[in-house]
């Protein structure tokens, strides 16, 4: 008995000390993940957090931080497709982020967006401008994401060609010296000892020189950048006309938006028909420049003379860091001399405590333009221009609010006209970093940033344009093939015309029930007069693309039945997404309008100066679910024959009555402060039956109101015809009650597995959401959410046996008022 009582405790106490060595062993992990991600060796992060979270023993706190910094390590290294599974897992589990967390959402957000999936990267940032509250990159990008084709109307302009000196590691950043172009590599070296960024694992990036673009091939690509049939792999089509990256090559794959500082990362995809040797060679530049740390881009003056390019901290063979000990970029300049270039000397602005990189020099190279981290600006990289005055380059200018935002700008190139190219991560675009354009004069902005679209913008990193003055042509870089460190350049040329202009989308509604009215006529014209005409869609929508900014606008709609409503609008500001404005129409009638019965209604029953009876119309205003009475509740009246609106109040016990016309519909409905009622509808009054009885309920805050009449086929979330009148019930509804927040939600019964179900009212719910945001509802007015079968109302569990029409009364949409103001 001792003996077995002393395995006992011996056994007991082995496995103490292995949980404990597990502890220790975890805590191990995560201290040396932390170390990397801390020092920024993020791909070594990335394997100690992956080990850490696959071991039990995390508590809630250690595993939510976990997996935040190896989502945002993956992130860092551009493997967005990594990146967006560990966010999807962070947020799946119910985790919600507050404080400096809350930027967790936006960074989702951009993944989603990197990897083509608009309609949930615009969910993530109507997310983060719930919580953040003042950033405005969650409004504008939400409402780019509404239709992103709007970037696609100069698609067919573009011809876009991969140039043959690309290879499978990171080509990019073309600039042009004498008849050649210079670029940025990080492409395998024979010279010297093999290092690499600790940041990614790759090797650090140097200079290399064609000397004659004529030596240049290249491979057409498809309307969106595409490829020649060899390079075809399968990849499912997109949904939405535009949506770069949606050819036939581009891989599931990491991407690698670029930051100051941080260039290549390590590609999660090769091959796909693209040769990892370049066709046509190109060979290092000057060895004075290109040394053991990052090099590029650069900016060549015309003569040949001198340049001014991009290296880390690294000068006279001395490296030096920031105070929080990294190795910032800076810009140097250097004089061509007769074996390479020589007296090398960095730009007065540089600082040890910031990264100064990117240049481009305007034609007259009186000014340079540069992206910085320097205190001040307006995010995290911005774009700065310095003058050249008396020989000496002045204090730096920001460029302001037109190019710079709270995200990154950065790759500034200037045309020979000094119009500006740059990228930005932080303007409204398809992904990662998208092309600007905006006129410039020396360093003022002249007018807005445009987005160029596609097919030089895609969902992936696009960057690094240099064209001519007209942008005919010229090249850029993006890593549209195969993400990853796999930048590569390519050649454009521009066969049409440019459509550049304001975009309006016009929203055509009837006046009384604020359903859209499709079919609608309209005509619009600025103020030479010139007449356009256009016809809405079956949501009562129709876009009006390319119109001249600043400019005054008359739009007239038109539909049959209907008085006619003109509106002007100043074209004003313009975005790179559209503006919306909306239209009501009235009811046309007259007192000889024929009623459903075919005889006027001032004669319907075939009687000379016949006058129809009255009766009355009473009820109560009550509270929904508790049916307390509500006074002072004012009940309006209208009645659809001749237009009139009766009011009232509703007195003590929520009591109140009209006088109303036989054979006339009517709507009815109640408000009060911070309350919302339905209104109710009565068609043809028919008065020979006696007074009408009605019951308006009302409700308010956290309420929860059963949305009738919702049906769905069996195992399916797309909205049926016959769902459609409850669901116009509640368009009308929150048009009437514009401050009205909502969540909207679908619940199941539990005769399938409780995940299906899940998942099913997932899609159920935002499939009712999607029908809203078609008409004209703000995204930021409601959430939705599927709950399954976690509800059950009549405990209609499983295993517990129930008729149909119980099974029936779980399967339900609703909505809870959120906010009423």
């Amino acid at each position: 008995m001792i003996f077995r009582i002393r395995n006992i405790a011996l056994l007991t106490f082995m496995g103490l000390l292995l949980a404990s060595q597990l502890v220790l062993a975890q805590g191990s992990l995560l201290k040396m993940a932390q170390h990397h991600y801390d020092n920024l060796a993020y791909a070594k992060a990335i394997e100690a957090y992956e080990v850490a979270l696959k071991k039990n023993g995390l508590n809630s706190d250690e595993s939510t931080t976990a997996r935040i910094q190896l989502a945002d390590s993956y992130y860092k290294i551009k493997d967005t497709q990594n990146a967006e599974r560990v966010y999807r897992e962070l947020l799946s589990s119910g985790t919600e982020l507050t404080g400096s967390n809350a930027l967790v959402y936006l960074t989702y957000a951009q993944v989603l967006a990197s990897n083509g999936n608009y309609r949930e990267s615009q969910e993530m940032y109507e997310k983060y401008t719930n919580v953040s509250g003042n950033d405005p990159r969650g409004t504008a990008f939400s409402k780019l994401y509404n239709d992103v084709s709007v970037l696609s109307r100069n698609e067919a302009c573009y011809k876009i060609d991969y140039l043959s000196i690309n290879t499978t590691a990171s080509d990019f950043s073309p600039s042009y010296f004498r008849n050649g172009l210079v670029f940025v590599s990080n492409r395998s070296s024979n010279f010297g000892v093999k290092r690499v960024f600790e940041w990614n694992q790759t090797p650090f990036l140097d200079l290399f020189y064609l000397e004659d673009i004529a030596a240049l091939g290249t491979t057409p690509t498809a309307s969106l950048g595409g490829s020649s049939s060899a390079d075809k792999i399968d990849k499912k089509s997109a949904k939405m006309k535009g949506m770069a990256g949606a050819d036939e090559y581009t891989p599931a794959s990491a991407n690698d938006s670029r930051t100051i500082g941080s260039y290549g990362v390590s590609s999660s995809s090769v091959g796909f028909g693209y040769g990892g040797k370049p066709e046509t060679d190109a060979e290092r530049f000057s060895g004075s420049i290109n040394t053991k740390y990052h090099e590029g881009p650069t900016a060549f003056f015309k003569d040949g003379q001198r340049v001014i390019f991009t290296r880390n901290n690294f000068i006279n063979g001395k490296a030096q860091k920031s105070s929080d000990g990294i190795n910032k970029l800076k810009l140097y300049i250097a004089n061509a001399e007769k074996d390479g270039w020589g007296d090398v000397q960095e730009l007065p602005f540089n600082s040890n405590d910031y990264s100064c990189g990117h240049p481009s020099l305007s034609p007259d190279e009186s000014i340079l333009f540069f992206a910085s981290d320097m205190p001040g600006g307006y995010g995290g990289t911005d774009i700065y221009a310095s003058r050249l005055e008396n020989g000496n380059w002045t204090s730096p200018v920001n460029l302001g609010p037109k190019v710079n935002s709270k995200g990154n700008e950065m790759f500034p190139t200037v045309d020979d006209k000094g119009n500006l190219y740059f990228s930005s991560e932080g303007l409204p675009g398809l992904g990662g970093l998208d092309i600007f354009f905006i006129q410039m004069n020396g360093t003022n902005t002249q007018g807005r940033a445009i987005n160029l679209g596609t097919p030089v913008n895609s969902n992936k990193d696009d960057f690094g344009m240099v064209t001519d003055g007209l942008r005919k042509s010229g090249y850029f870089s993006s890593n549209r093939k195969r993400g990853g460190d796999d930048d590569d350049i390519y050649k454009f040329e521009r066969q049409c015309e440019l459509k550049e202009g304001c975009d309006l989308i016009v929203a055509v509604y009837d006046a009384e029930t604020k359903m859209p009215l499709d079919n609608a006529n309209l005509t619009y014209s600025d103020e030479s007069g010139e007449l356009n005409e256009a016809v809405t869609d079956a949501d009562g929508i129709v876009l009006l693309s390319n119109l001249a900014e600043n400019s005054e606008f008359t739009i007239k709609a038109s539909k049959e039945g209907y008085k006619d409503n003109t509106i002007s609008i100043l074209t004003e500001n313009c975005d790179n997404e559209p503006s919306r404005v909306e239209i009501p129409l009235s009811l046309d009638i007259d007192e000889n309008a024929i009623g459903m019965d075919g005889i006027p209604i001032n004669k319907r029953k075939g009687m000379p100066g016949y006058i129809p009876p009255t009766c009355v119309i009473r009820g109560r205003v009550l509270m929904k679910g508790s049916e307390v009475p509500i006074p002072g509740a004012l009940v309006s009246l209208k009645n659809d024959c001749d237009g009139s609106t009766q009011t009232a109040f509703s007195d003590e016990k929520g009591n109140f009555e009209f006088t109303a016309t036989d054979g006339c519909d009517y709507y009815i409905e109640a408000t009060r402060d911070n309350l919302a009622s339905q209104s109710a509808r009565i068609t043809q009054l028919n008065c020979e039956l006696g007074d009408r009885e009605e019951l308006i309920y009302m409700f308010g805050n956290g309420d929860i109101v059963k949305i009738e009449n919702i049906y769905f086929d069996y195992g399916k979330y797309n909205i049926r015809k016959d769902a459609r009148e409850g669901l116009d019930r509640l368009v009308t509804l929150m048009r009437e009650y514009p401050g009205m927040r909502i969540e909207l939600s679908s619940h199941t019964d539990s005769r399938s597995p409780a995940d299906f179900n899940l998942t099913l009212s997932e899609n159920r719910a935002r499939e009712t959401a999607e029908y809203l945001f078609k008409r004209g509802i703000s995204r930021n007015r409601v959430e939705y959410k599927g709950y399954g079968e976690t509800k059950i109302l009549n405990g209609c569990v499983d295993g517990v046996k129930c008729s149909e029409e119980q099974h029936q009364l779980n399967r339900r949409s609703e909505f809870e008022i959120l906010q009423m103001y």
